[in-house]
């Protein structure tokens, strides 16, 4: 049996500020930005690299905006990385060292709170 996680769902109030932080601000691709039925919107975004997908819209979720938290982006090189988002006008701390794997945190408009992980190579 194989399952894939590919895509996640993140509850934003407002779409055309939520989608505009996700791909001007983080770099994500936008994917599609659609309405399949009156009052469904679903605007699908990919961090750069990943395999799996956010969306957000209307019509999806009974999440409240801002209640998602701790989804993690695996990144080669934290520094180069939360340098470009910062230039890039997002809020990100200061990376922090927890047992030899480095860590920063943001949030996106409504709070939504993202990590961002240094990677580690293998054992």
């Amino acid at each position: 049996m194989e399952m894939r996680l590919e895509v996640v769902q993140v509850p934003v109030a407002d779409v055309e500020r939520s989608k505009a932080f996700y791909v001007e601000q983080l770099g994500f691709v936008l994917d599609h930005d659609v309405e399949h039925i009156p009052g469904m919107r679903v605007v699908q975004l990919t961090p750069p690299g990943s395999a799996a997908s956010i969306v957000i819209g209307t019509g999806m979720t009974g999440m409240v905006p801002g209640s998602l938290e701790g989804l993690q982006l695996v990144v080669e090189d934290l520094a180069a990385v939360r340098a470009e988002l910062l230039r890039r006008g997002a809020e990100v701390s200061e990376a922090q060292d927890l047992g030899g794997v480095q860590f920063a945190h943001l949030a996106d408009p409504d709070g939504n709170r993202w990590v961002l992980q240094g990677a580690t190579p293998p054992q």
